[in-house]
């Protein structure tokens, strides 16, 4: 049996009902614990009673040390603080072999069984960036990053785990100092640092908006084919990260600053976004006039107008209409 874990707040729960039923459509046996940010997601949640769904209450899990820090930190900045706390929390308090954390804003599209089975007698699985040359980020962001990484509960395991526990309460800040930056560079030398840790390989694990360049990608039913254009190496799609996806209060949706061509926006965000539409459907029907697509404003003046104009110069410009997005997810918001 597969063990996940998670954390979210009301603004991404639509994300994170999305992700767990392609999680359990993939692997039914598989079991999630939300790390609910607020009551709200957390009654919603209950209230849902979801199959191999655990709800932890924020009462549950932060600790003296979490909570001495959370008046420093911002929202998202407590988040990344908390990250390695919440797959202790899964270890200590629920006796787990494993955890494995994931992003919110992920979506299975086969099993993840593949990616655990890579670790071998390894005790720490982390999830490397693979950044296109355009957009390679690991000098301020990292080599790895914090999307799906797994914890045996061995002392390997452990003995990293709390190390990077320990680091994140010291330091876990939205910006770059002294080689750190938020809770992700500290993960940069552990296959040297730690013993047991392995660098995933399969390539169908990881896939995101700064690396979807390198592929191409067709469809078999449900099952999606990816092929690294320079290898030719065949994959199948495991999972894809939909970072930096924003719905703004205009109506319009932006889908990401990065190049996306036109089979990974009919492949793989249309489907995504028809499920995300389905989530958001099925959670207003439980609370009426919630704003569960998180919107925020859009960037405003010389600033966000000169961002736009360059963003089509590079033809990175993913910003939908409203009606654009309903022609493109076939749905009416």
């Amino acid at each position: 049996m597969l063990t996940f874990c998670t954390l979210f707040d009301r603004n991404y729960l639509a994300r994170g009902l999305a992700m767990h039923e392609s999680l359990l459509r993939v692997n039914d046996t598989a079991r999630l614990f939300v790390f609910a940010f607020d009551d709200l997601t957390a009654e919603i949640l209950e209230r849902m009673d979801l199959p191999r769904l655990i709800v932890v209450r924020q009462r549950e899990f932060e600790n003296a040390g979490l909570l001495a820090v959370k008046p420093t930190r911002t929202a998202a900045e407590y988040c990344w603080t908390a990250t390695p706390a919440i797959v202790l929390h899964v270890l200590e308090r629920y006796g787990a072999d494993h955890c494995t954390y994931i992003d919110a804003d992920l979506f299975f599209f086969s099993d993840p069984a593949p990616l655990l089975r890579e670790l071998g007698p390894s005790s720490v699985l982390l999830s490397p960036h693979r950044y296109t040359p355009r957009y390679d980020l690991t000098r301020l962001s990292g080599r790895y990053c914090v999307q799906f990484n797994t914890f045996r509960n061995t002392p390997e395991g452990l003995t990293a785990l709390r190390w990077w526990n320990e680091r994140c309460l010291e330091w876990c800040y939205a910006r770059e100092e002294d080689g750190k930056f938020g809770d992700q560079k500290y993960l940069d030398d552990w296959t040297v640092r730690f013993p047991g840790v392995h660098e995933l390989r399969h390539l169908g694990g990881g896939v995101a908006p700064w690396n979807v360049q390198q592929y191409s990608f067709s469809e078999e039913g449900e099952r999606i084919r990816g092929r690294e254009r320079r290898s030719g190496t065949e994959f199948d799609l495991v999972f894809y990260h939909f970072h930096y996806l924003r719905f703004y209060r205009s109506g319009r949706v932006d889908l990401g600053d990065y190049r996306l061509d036109g089979p990974v926006l009919r492949v793989l965000y249309r489907r995504y976004l028809q499920k995300l539409e389905s989530a958001v459907e099925r959670l207003s029907g439980l609370k009426p006039g919630e704003d569960w697509y998180g919107r925020r404003e859009e960037p405003a003046g010389w600033e966000g107008w000169s961002t736009m104009v360059k963003r089509r110069l590079k033809g990175q410009y993913n910003v939908l209409s409203a009606s654009a997005y309903r022609a493109f997810t076939g749905r009416e918001r």
